[in-house]
């Protein structure tokens, strides 16, 4: 033999007295050559199928917060496909007509027939593109709050766990800026620390230039606020900054908003993303908006948790 063929196992297989096929296992995928009167097969096992766009997770609350979507689509289809098929029989009926005179009166209402058909299918298609469309951005929002919700928080020097762990707890408030926006808007939400603990909000300030911000207000005769209830509206911390650096980048690209823009997010209860906006959180607007966590309202209006 001409050439030199190494594998780690090979099997030979007689077909002619004068050739042998010898197979070739994990060498390269699916391919067939000769080497002096010799076919080598090689084949490669455990090719991986590209990862999905969307977790399956998604696709599950997608389908559950939409469950009509995806039979509308499947019936835009079947009208598209039989609109489709309509309008061809319409057009073979249309040149059997053209080359027959005496089926020329019969032009004028096939081709109406026709425009009939394919305006069909454009207001189908319209209606399936937009659906579409909807979905597909609703499976990257899903996704992106998927991501969101296996970040990490600190809860004290003890206890480390995800932001999912606050469904149905707390209303997360995400700043995420330098470190003197978050110092002003610590300082912005001492009036309202009662109301907002009230409410269920917790803050996550998220200093992005590297700075530590200054998380204790300038105390004055009437600031009557329990120090206790501050540092417990402001208890929480990223961990492995890295990731939530990067999952704040890709929301401000999205939102076409400049890197160096600070930025505030709110979360719903349910762990859902309620609202976001460039600068400082409208602390009396949570207020205002959100129902308390305790009380008769509790439970009842989870699920209002307002614009902000």
């Amino acid at each position: 033999m001409a050439g030199i063929v190494r594998a780690t196992s090979l099997i030979v297989t007689p077909i002619t007295p004068h050739r042998a096929v010898i197979v070739l296992p994990l060498v390269f995928p699916h391919r067939s050559f000769r080497v002096s009167g010799a076919r080598i097969r090689c084949s490669a096992a455990g090719n991986k199928s590209p990862p999905p766009e969307f977790s399956s997770t998604a696709k599950i609350r997608s389908e559950v917060l939409s469950p009509f979507r995806s039979v509308r689509m499947f019936f835009y289809l079947a009208f598209i496909a039989s609109g489709s098929l309509g309008g061809l029989i319409a057009i073979t009926r249309l040149i059997s007509a053209l080359s027959n005179p005496v089926r020329a009166a019969d032009v004028p209402e096939i081709l109406k027939g026709i425009g009939i058909d394919f305006g069909a299918v454009s207001i189908f298609a319209f209606l399936y593109s937009r659906d579409r469309s909807a979905k597909n951005a609703q499976l990257a929002r899903l996704t992106r709050e998927e991501t969101l919700s296996n970040l990490k928080l600190s809860v004290d020097e003890k206890r480390i766990i995800p932001v999912s762990a606050f469904r149905g707890i707390a209303r997360l408030v995400i700043l995420a800026g330098p470190a003197s926006f978050i110092s002003e808007s610590y300082e912005r939400s001492v009036p309202f620390t009662d109301g907002l603990l009230e409410r269920g909000v917790l803050v996550v300030p998220f200093a992005m230039d590297g700075n530590s911000p200054n998380l204790e207000s300038k105390e004055t005769e009437e600031d009557n606020t329990d120090v206790g209830k501050k540092k417990r509206l402001w208890q929480l911390s990223p961990v492995y900054t890295s990731e939530w650096a990067e999952w704040i980048d890709e929301q401000k690209q999205m939102a076409n908003i400049s890197k160096d823009s600070p930025v505030y997010l709110s979360l719903r209860m349910d762990g859902r993303v309620r609202g976001s906006g460039v600068g400082y959180p409208p602390w009396n607007a949570f207020i205002k908006q959100l129902p308390p966590v305790k009380g008769i309202w509790s439970g009842l209006l989870d699920g209002m948790d307002g614009r902000v």
